[in-house]
């Protein structure tokens, strides 16, 4: 353990149970459970066991697969640069070029490989081979803890989202098998007291038996409050689902995956993949329209080949208490921040190390009904996204880690290049323009841009761009094969109108990104800690000074682009999709931050998903709509 560890941990035994309890908390008697705190250093720690009762047979073979065709588009893609770079020879920057194409192109092309097998998977009906959830469950026959932290979040709005959990359950008839614990975090006063006043309007009306605990110190963030719980509860409840405060879930969801976990003893996490609801800026109805269309390809993709090893989002989740309590105590990792410290993307760590533990964790896309918001700008999704790219380059020190299996390690490496795709585009795009600029203008080859003929760049763009359309065109054409789902996005029209909006907007907004992305990456490097910000959801509008304050990185690009284009202004047609929302990213900003145009392209029919027609996220499920158990008066 290490001495950041030993004080922390000095720091939490200080700490007695009265002075954590405000006046205003309100809990149930103590349960406590041994939670030791995990090594990644002790080589004791890894033994071999046999693979979960849940894992498929055929998972070698469905890794096999992922595999083979991950290096068949690669290949595929890969001849056109090679054909390009070899006609004049290869020189030291064109070799350098290459490289940094086959590395990217290798991560689009098993993204790419993942959603076609996902798509295959949602076609042919076989989202439920693996785990087999059943219709109608009965009532549950252990106890489960619903876990929503908070950290200086709008507590209203919170807790109107465990309103309808609480209500949903109350309809199956299953209250009594659930309690809802708030577990607060907040630093600010003000947050406090709106916790206060929201709670006791909400035990009131309550069906579930609901508590409410504020830590004084915030130690080690939402993983040391989860593990704080576990510590002191945990041993009351078999099972815990954890919440985000911005996630709701249907009752029937809930109740779907606390059967499974009573059928499967071995599973110790059982993560769902939640779709977004409440987008309101153009922005949010943009991420809201393109994960309900075609996350669930991707998850199911996940789910197929990851098996038994998924991963864990941190939310939406149910897990096994005990296989959390004894093996999912997070180390703390040496050093200082950013590298050292807390960890920050804990959850797939999490997931790691109950795996190591021999537990089975999975992934589904055979349930719907789970819910989560997202930020309503772009500002505030970069601030999100760089604690997350931090908390991902915190995994590359734990892949020497020899007690992980190859599986969790091979996550984390996926996880961390999301984030090192970015710089990676970035230095392929610099090193093309430089490429491009020791040769001639060549107005001819411009012509052909504009009458287009079948060349290796081409070629190359073309590849580039149906590898990352593709899983869009997936998702689309599972929706349009099921007529109740086609219904419910409104139709076919519809959908197409959606998706051209949604791939015009992320194509504008992937630039502004990856150059967020690497900014993100560079500051991490040099030392920069992003720390821990409250999330706003409820944004309408960025000013345009922050906007321009914000995106002066992302205009520096840009402008760096255009003075290669003096050199070589007939490569202005290629360029010109990636140096143009760089050069307005603060205008792209601005606007997609607004409410307003978000409405507005709602009437107009575009980015509609079902929630705004009228139709409930379980209502179009994967499987048959439940029935109540039994009767139960709401009150």
């Amino acid at each position: 353990m290490t001495l950041l560890a030993t004080r922390i941990d000095a720091a939490n035994a200080s700490l007695d149970t009265e002075s954590m309890r405000p006046a205003w908390t309100w809990l149930p008697e103590e349960a406590p459970m041994t939670m030791p705190r995990q090594s990644l250093d002790s080589r004791d720690a890894f033994v071999k066991r046999a693979a979960p009762a849940t894992s498929p047979v055929s998972i070698g073979r469905r890794r096999l697969i992922l595999t083979a065709l991950t290096v068949i588009v690669t290949a595929l893609a890969a001849i056109a640069p090679v054909a390009l770079y070899a006609r004049h020879g290869f020189d030291a920057l064109e070799i350098a070029a290459l490289g940094l194409f086959l590395v990217l192109i290798t991560a689009i092309a098993c993204w790419f490989s993942s959603a076609a097998i996902g798509f295959w998977v949602l076609l042919t009906g076989r989202e439920q081979e693996d785990l087999k959830f059943r219709p109608h469950p009965p009532e549950p026959t252990q106890r489960t803890a619903l876990l929503m932290p908070l950290y200086n979040e709008d507590a209203r709005a919170a807790f109107a989202r465990l309103a309808v959990i609480d209500n949903s359950l109350a309809r199956l008839g299953v209250s009594e098998a659930f309690d809802i614990f708030v577990l607060s975090d907040s630093t600010k006063a003000e947050a406090a007291d709106q916790e206060h006043q929201a709670y006791l309007g909400f035990r009131a009306h309550a069906h579930s038996r609901v508590f409410y605990r504020r830590r004084e110190k915030n130690i080690e963030r939402k993983c040391g409050n989860i593990a704080e719980w576990t510590h002191r509860f945990g041993g009351a409840y078999p099972f815990m689902l954890v919440l985000d405060a911005d996630s709701t879930m249907a009752g029937e969801t809930i109740l779907r995956m606390v059967d499974c976990m009573e059928r499967n003893p071995g599973i110790g996490l059982l993560q769902t993949t939640p779709t977004i609801i409440k987008g309101q800026t153009l922005f949010a109805r943009v991420s809201q329209f393109s994960v309900r269309l075609y996350g669930r390809v991707a998850a199911a993709g996940l789910a197929w080949w990851a098996g038994a090893e998924a991963s864990y989002w941190g939310h939406n989740a149910i897990l096994c208490t005990e296989a959390f309590a004894s093996c999912a105590h997070l180390p703390v990792l040496p050093g200082r921040e950013p590298f050292g410290g807390a960890i920050l993307s804990h959850d797939t760590v999490e997931a790691a190390l109950l795996r190591r533990g021999g537990w089975a964790v999975h992934v589904t896309a055979a349930l719907d009904g789970s819910c989560e918001e997202t930020p309503s700008t772009m500002l505030d999704f970069i601030r999100r996204d760089h604690r997350w790219c931090q908390g991902n380059m915190q995994h590359l020190g734990l892949l020497k880690t020899r007690s992980l299996s190859l599986m969790s390690r091979t996550q984390m490496v996926m996880g961390f290049m999301a984030y090192f795709s970015s710089p990676l585009w970035l230095a392929s795009l610099v090193a093309g323009m430089i490429i491009q600029m020791q040769y001639p203008i060549d107005w001819a080859s411009f012509g052909y841009m504009l009458n287009p003929q079948f060349t290796p760049f081409m070629l190359a763009t073309l590849l580039s761009g149906v590898l990352l359309i593709g899983p869009k065109v997936m998702g689309a054409l599972l929706v349009l094969s099921r007529p109740r789902e086609r219904r419910a996005f409104g139709g076919a029209r519809q959908i197409v109108k959606g998706m051209a909006l949604e791939i015009l907007l992320s194509a504008l907004i992937a630039p502004i990104m990856m150059v967020a992305s690497t900014k993100a990456i560079i500051q991490i490097a040099l030392g920069h800690d992003a720390g821990w910000q409250t999330q706003d959801r409820d944004t309408d509008g960025v000013s345009w000074s922050a906007a321009f304050k914000s995106m002066r990185w992302q205009m520096a690009t840009g402008l760096m682009f255009c003075a290669g284009l003096v050199v070589r202004p007939d490569m202005i047609v290629w360029f010109a999709p990636v140096v143009l929302p760089l050069l307005f990213a603060a205008p792209l900003v601005v606007l997609t931050s607004r409410r307003r145009l978000g409405d507005a392209a709602a009437k107009a029919g575009y980015l509609a998903i079902p929630d705004e027609a009228g139709v409930s996220v379980s209502t179009i499920p994967s499987v048959p709509h439940l029935v109540p158990v039994r009767t139960a008066a709401v009150a």
